[in-house]
This record gives C-alpha cells, sequence and structure tokens, in this order.
C-alpha cells in the first residue's frame, strides 16, 4: 500500500507482535505480526514500513509479506480495500514515484524494460537507465543549448548591444555540437531495439530441411516434432533464445512445397508472410538432395533480405557445396552444419553476430534509446535543428532562430517527462503490471 492514509488502514487489519505507535516506528524496518479480522489470526506475516519521503513512491508506503497461496494473499487484499485502500492501477505507484518527482520519464519506462526483460544486456540497459544514465545525457544536451538560449535571449530583449553576430557563431557552433549527438542517440535506436525486442528470425526450407532439427538443437531440447513424414509441422512454432546476450524470436515455419492439403497450404502460405516480415532468414537445405524447384523458389523468398543459407546434413554424402553458385547469387552468408548432432551450430550464432554487429554493443560506454517514443522524440527535436540551421543561414531574424531552437528543447522535455501530456502518461503507464 501506498499513500498517506495507508499506515491507518495498516492498524486496522495487522497486530504486530511487540507494540509501537506509528510514529516511533522507523523506516525501512521489518514487524512481525498477525492480520487479523473480528480477533480471528488471518495469517501470521511481517510487514515493511517506509515512511515518506524515503520510500519508492516518495508517500507513506507497507508491504505485507504473507506465507502466500491464493486464498490467504486474497483474503488480504479484501481487508485492505474493506478498509479504505483503493486497488491500483496498471503502474500506478511508479507512476506516482514519477509525478512525486523522485524519477523522470525514462526512468519510469526503464522499469518495464528490467520487468520484461529477455536477456542480461536488455537488463542491462533498463538498469542503467534507472540510474539515470540516458537521463543524465539528455540534461547535459539541453543544458548546451541553454547556455547559447542566455544570450540570444539577451539578444532578443537588448538589441542596441548589436552582439547578434557573436551570437550568430555561438549559435551555429552549438547546433553542429547537438545535431551530432542527438544524431548518435538516433542511431543507438537500431542496437536499443535489438536489444528490447530481439532478431525475429524465421527458419524456412521444403518439408524434412531439418527446420524443427535445427530449431531444437539451438534449443537444446525437443520442442518440435520430428519425424520423417513430410509436412509434419503445419503452423508456426515461436522461441526466444539468447545469443551475445541478444535474445533471438525462433520461428519454425512449415515447409514450403507444391501442397494439395488445403491446411497444409495455410502453413505455407503463413511461412512466406513470416519470412518477409522477418529481421532474419535462416533457408535450410537438405545438402544430400539435388536442387529442385522448390528449393529456387525458396531462395527466390530470401533475395534482397538478411539471409543465412544454411545447408543441413553434412554428417552425411552431399551433393550441395557452399561454393554453389545457385547459392552465392541470393546469399554469401553460408554454413555446413548437422542439425541432428550438433555440428557447426556456432558458425550460425558467428554469422548472425556479423550480420547485426553485436559485438560492437557496448553498453558500458554507450547509451542506447530503447523505444520508438524516444526515438521519435530524437527525430522531432532533429527537425527543429536542421530547422533553426537552415533559419540562421538564410539571415532570418534572431528571434525566429529562436523558435526552432525552443522547439528542441521541447521535444527532449518530452523525453524525461518535463514536457509530457497526461494522454501519453497515462498511455506509458498503462503498459505496467499492478504490481509496479
Amino acid at each position: 500500500m501506498s499513500g498517506k492514509n495507508c499506515f491507518n488502514i495498516l492498524e486496522k487489519i495487522f497486530v504486530p507482535k511487540n507494540k509501537q505507535k506509528i510514529e516511533e516506528i522507523k523506516g525501512y524496518t521489518i514487524k512481525y505480526g498477525n492480520i487479523v479480522e473480528n480477533g480471528r489470526v488471518i495469517d501470521e506475516v511481517l510487514v515493511s514500513y517506509f515512511k515518506a519521503p524515503k520510500s519508492y513512491t516518495t508517500e507513506n508506503m507497507c508491504e505485507i509479506n504473507s506465507h502466500g497461496g491464493n486464498i490467504v494473499v486474497k483474503k488480504i487484499l479484501e481487508m485492505c480495500l474493506k478498509n479504505g485502500a483503493k486497488l491500483a492501477e496498471p503502474g500506478e505507484f511508479t507512476k506516482r514515484a514519477f509525478l512525486n518527482g523522485r524519477i523522470d520519464l525514462l526512468q519510469a519506462e526503464s522499469v518495464i524494460d528490467i520487468i520484461n526483460a529477455k536477456s542480461e544486456k536488455e537488463l542491462k540497459t533498463g538498469i542503467k537507465q534507472l540510474k539515470g544514465s540516458l537521463s543524465k545525457e539528455i540534461e547535459k544536451i539541453k543544458q548546451e543549448i541553454m547556455d547559447v538560449m542566455v544570450n540570444i535571449e539577451v539578444t532578443i530583449d537588448y538589441p542596441e548591444y548589436d552582439v547578434e553576430d557573436v551570437t550568430n557563431i555561438q549559435i551555429s557552433d552549438m547546433l553542429d555540437s547537438i545535431e551530432i549527438k542527438l544524431d548518435k542517440l538516433r542511431r543507438s535506436f537500431d542496437n536499443g531495439k535489438i536489444i528490447k525486442e530481439g532478431i525475429k528470425t524465421a527458419i524456412i526450407g521444403k518439408p524434412n530441411a531439418g527446420k524443427s532439427s535445427l530449431l531444437n538443437a539451438i534449443l537444446k531440447e525437443d520442442r518440435a516434432i520430428v519425424t520423417e513424414i513430410e509436412g509434419t509441422t503445419r503452423d508456426t512454432i515461436e522461441e526466444f533464445v539468447t545469443i551475445n546476450g541478444i535474445p533471438l524470436k525462433l520461428i519454425d515455419t512449415a515447409g514450403i512445397r507444391e501442397a494439395k492439403d488445403e491446411v497444409e497450404k495455410i502453413g505455407i502460405s503463413k511461412s512466406r508472410e513470416i519470412a518477409n516480415e522477418a529481421d532474419l532468414v535462416i533457408a535450410i537445405f537438405d545438402a544430400t538432395k539435388e536442387f529442385t524447384k522448390d528449393d529456387i523458389e525458396i531462395l527466390n523468398i530470401i533475395k534482397g533480405k538478411e539471409a543465412i543459407i544454411v545447408l543441413n546434413k553434412i554428417d552425411l554424402q552431399t551433393k550441395i557445396k557452399e561454393d554453389d553458385n545457385r547459392l552465392l547469387e541470393f546469399s554469401k552468408n553460408i554454413v555446413s552444419i548437422s542439425a541432428l548432432n550438433n555440428m557447426g551450430l556456432e558458425k550460425i550464432y558467428n554469422k548472425i553476430t556479423e550480420l547485426f554487429n553485436l559485438d560492437q554493443i557496448n553498453l558500458d560506454n554507450e547509451n542506447l534509446i530503447t523505444n520508438i517514443r524516444q526515438k521519435n522524440l530524437i527525430e522531432e527535436a532533429i527537425k527543429d535543428l536542421k530547422n533553426a540551421k537552415k533559419s540562421l543561414n538564410l539571415g532570418m531574424p534572431i528571434d525566429i532562430v529562436a523558435i526552432s531552437i525552443k522547439g528542441i528543447l521541447e521535444e527532449l522535455g518530452k523525453i524525461t517527462g518535463e514536457e509530457v501530456s497526461e494522454d501519453i502518461i497515462n498511455e506509458i503507464f498503462s503498459k505496467f503490471c499492478l504490481g509496479k
């Protein structure tokens, strides 16, 4: 519970073993006792006390630690609500922390990133943002602009001092410097998106080429059914794995061939659709068989896409080699493996690392933009910056240039939450779970 009345509500349901007045209880302490209703003990609990302003929300807070179990937890929750508490909205605790000024909007968004993290790198990025690393960088950029805005305001308010030429040079230098920094942040979204959302990877191929075997080998478990019967996979199977700290969303698709079965036809159509939308396509071929028109069709699907061609079953006598010109025409990223014997999987991992520059993502020395809201605001700030440059180069009055520069500050303020609307705040926190 959080809020000015939380301790009053707690006193109605909690009987500590050692009674103290609430004023005597220190923050960051735990008391042992019972949750009691009409003299009947509901559960033996520990209650943590957090006193304003030193709490997650900066308000008075308490946490009731019960023995767990749905019945007990539900009963304690009902007692809290019956005695005056109100059920939290999604993300309300973090929202209160933001509205009360303990964290900014960037830090608030990082909380949900930490909760939903699918890899160590995503977790590390979230923790770094929660500590305010990106917020500090945004603030430095804003301060650099403000340092020049002071002179701009003087020039506008006191034109008789005739310092416009000096101010114009300062503005030009500042805009050049800010453009480099904002562009770096914008470009960081590519890496931030990979870390947060992973690489959507479609595995395509003919029936029995080894798609499901490859999925199982990467997952190190029998997730997909593998048989000698062609067309076993009718629908897609999706799983997450981590490669070099980056989540990989693997999608095993139905084998692509000329099918007569209506259900299989739907599965094949879905396979094409997924391959078209994927960040990466792994096209797998049975290297023990001669090329067919179905193989050519699969190669046409990967044309112009980020793709890795995998020649499977190299533990047997092969008929297709990595230097086959029919393959090289569509991709230079060709590896040979045996999915059944777990041979050559590291070659696929190395190719993925190479294609997406995963080994160049440095979380220690770089702040990453991790969501589309942040990226769009950075892009809007860059538009204002370019408008300011254009106005300056055209010799426009300095107050006109100042309008675009103020626009940069406004967009950056929206990132950290200083200028953001209530609707945007509500939309962001609606994505949180009730517990945060």
